[in-house]
């Protein structure tokens, strides 16, 4: 079984654009959008994926994803209800997997930190605050709101902010 461990932080300052080791652009879809369950269609960059989550337990989840044709990706995002659409930017940290998520569209605003675990990395569980450079924000791990699924639904542009 796959499982994806991760943490997600907001993103408050442009240091980390000095560590981008390349980026993407990702629209992304959602055949089922829960907290439970989670059936996505990505297009990431001209590649296109099916990937299935479980529920969320602690910082982990179970991930399944598979390649599909770009093309049955592109029929797939027109039958779901919800659009997610971001740049993505690796960042070259070592011994880890870090991306940031600059939101666009109606979730434009948003800049998103995840950080994952690999084989062979330090337990993102871990990280300690002392450890994450100044531009890293509010972790947001365990908030279903800022969930891609979620966004899909109730875009980060349509939320009431103080």
């Amino acid at each position: 079984m796959g499982v994806e461990v991760e943490r997600k932080f907001l993103v408050t300052g442009e240091g980390w654009r000095q560590l981008v080791s390349g980026s993407a652009a990702i629209r992304q879809g959602y055949l089922l959008a829960d907290p439970g369950k989670v059936v996505r269609v990505r297009l990431f960059g001209e590649r296109g994926f099916l990937t299935i989550k479980g529920g969320q337990s602690g910082l982990a989840r179970a991930e399944f994803e598979y390649p599909i044709p770009s093309a049955d990706a592109v029929e797939l995002l027109q039958m779901c209800t919800g659009l997610v659409q971001k740049m993505r930017y690796d960042l070259a940290v070592p011994g880890a997997l870090w991306t940031v998520d600059v939101f666009e569209g109606a979730n434009a605003g948003l800049t998103v930190l995840e950080i994952e675990d690999e084989p062979g990395q330090k337990s993102v569980s871990a990280l300690s605050d002392a450890e994450l450079p100044a531009w890293v924000g509010r972790e947001v791990s365990e908030d279903f709101r800022y969930t891609n699924a979620a966004l899909s639904q109730r875009p980060y542009g349509s939320w009431q902010r103080a």
